[in-house]
């Protein structure tokens, strides 16, 4: 579990995560019979993100801002968070979040928070931490409400809250749409700058980790 004192609530240069590589990663126990049949355990109920922004360096100005960066988060002391481009909110690839995007839970006419999720395949449920300020809508039984007035959203948790006035009554289902950024890590302590010439260079490698929420 992370320490919410050590996240600095700053997003990594876009610009440079755009060119990163990476994705998710499990971690799967795979055991195999002398008879040859498998058997498969999930060792992590969660799949972990890791990316290399080190592609993403294009300029003598990109080396200077990671750099700044880097050293802002003492290395790998502080996280921050990082726009994954593919996977970066709650509806499909390149459409706008919309408020019964996911489910995030069913009223009982007294529970007042909720916890933001995003699900794959109705399969798997990832709790979404860090969404951005003034994307997330929320709807309740299908009917869209009113952000400040109905509920409120902590940006550093991801924690939906609602109004008394608006506690979602028994049975009902709560939905919301968001984007969101990846708590990460540097998952390195050293940071290796080439200068191939004046004014030009790269950092060969920029490895970063998912912080579990």
């Amino acid at each position: 579990m992370s320490d919410v004192a050590s996240f600095h609530e700053v997003v990594f240069p876009v610009g440079i995560a755009l060119g990163s590589t990476g994705g998710p990663r499990r971690k799967t126990e795979i055991v195999t019979l002398g008879s040859g049949d498998e058997r498969r355990n999930l060792r992590w109920a969660d799949s972990r993100r890791h990316f290399d922004a080190g592609s993403g360096v294009r300029s003598f100005a990109d080396l200077a801002e990671v750099v700044a960066f880097f050293e802002a988060r003492r290395g790998r002391l502080y996280g921050f968070r990082f726009k994954d481009l593919l996977d970066d909110r709650s509806s499909t690839f390149g459409a706008d979040p919309a408020p019964l995007d996911q489910p995030i839970g069913s009223g009982d006419g007294a529970t007042t928070v909720f916890q933001l999720t995003k699900t794959y395949g109705g399969t798997w449920a990832r709790q979404i931490s860090k969404p951005i300020a003034g994307t997330v809508r929320v709807a309740v039984a299908g009917e869209a409400k009113r952000f400040g007035s109905d509920f409120s959203v902590d940006a550093a948790t991801g924690l939906v809250t609602f109004a008394p006035a608006s506690v979602p009554a028994a049975g009902a289902a709560v939905t919301a749409g968001y984007e969101f950024h990846v708590p990460v890590r540097f998952d390195t302590d050293d940071l290796t700058v080439a200068l191939s010439q004046f004014a030009a260079g790269h950092i060969p490698s920029i490895p970063l980790i998912e912080i579990r929420p």
